[in-house]
């Protein structure tokens, strides 16, 4: 599954926390905003692939919120999460705009199954196959292969990696991996990207196939994409 971002616009604390730690245990980037400017303002910095909303918010109600993600062009998947689950308002919020609508209280494997499919159609497709020399990434299965032989990572290395080889040989900034992997509570001046391409690296093995480019970030230099 490609890393999906997601932002939790949601104005009770408890669940909005709740909702995130979840998410991230399930392997996704995920910012939280407690009201309706605040989401906004993150909508317009960062593209998530999927917006959790809150119809009843303070500030920007949540369906001004909804029509201005939408109106923006952006690949970006609504689902809206409301108290009210009648016909009436499911119907309402999708002439919104929100691709999906998910009453309280909801089951938490159901939220992520929503997430994870509104996830795949906020994402182009991913090559069935990414290569760099005889490193083989499958993002589908989440794998990683030298020389047939299996490489186990982390989430957050496998991370690195996927996007790495996904950039087909560009250079990846540490910040545009902090986003792309981390979330926005990571610090940007931890040495959090460097320690993990570190152990990247080890794991990987020789010939090492991430180029460092100095006041750059990272490259892969003859990474590509083939069929699987």
């Amino acid at each position: 599954m490609v890393h999906v971002r997601i932002l939790v616009v949601e104005d009770e604390a408890a669940l909005a926390d709740a909702i995130a730690r979840g998410l991230r245990r399930e392997g996704m980037a995920v910012d939280v905003a407690l009201n309706g400017d605040d989401g906004h303002e993150k909508a317009s910095i960062t593209r998530y692939d999927v917006v959790l909303l809150d119809r009843d918010l303070p500030g920007m109600p949540g369906d001004e919120l909804c029509k201005e993600i939408v109106a923006s062009g952006e690949l970006t998947r609504v689902l809206m999460l409301t108290a009210s689950g009648t016909v009436s308002d499911r119907v309402e919020g999708l002439s919104l705009g929100a691709d999906d609508y998910l009453a309280k209280p909801f089951a938490f494997p159901e939220l992520v199954a929503r997430v994870r499919a509104l996830g795949r159609r906020a994402t182009p497709a991913a090559p069935p196959l990414l290569t760099a020399g005889d490193v083989e990434l499958d993002p589908a299965r989440r794998t990683v292969r030298r020389a047939a032989g299996p490489v186990e990572l982390t989430r957050k290395e496998f991370g690195v990696l996927e996007v790495l080889m996904s950039a087909k040989g560009a250079v990846v900034s540490s910040e545009e991996l902090l986003e792309r992997v981390w979330d926005e509570n990571a610090d940007p001046f931890t040495t959090t990207v460097r320690v993990t391409v570190m152990t990247l690296r080890k794991k990987l093995g020789e010939p090492g196939i991430i180029e460092t480019v100095v006041g750059s970030g990272y490259r892969v230099p003859d990474a590509g994409a083939m069929k699987g």
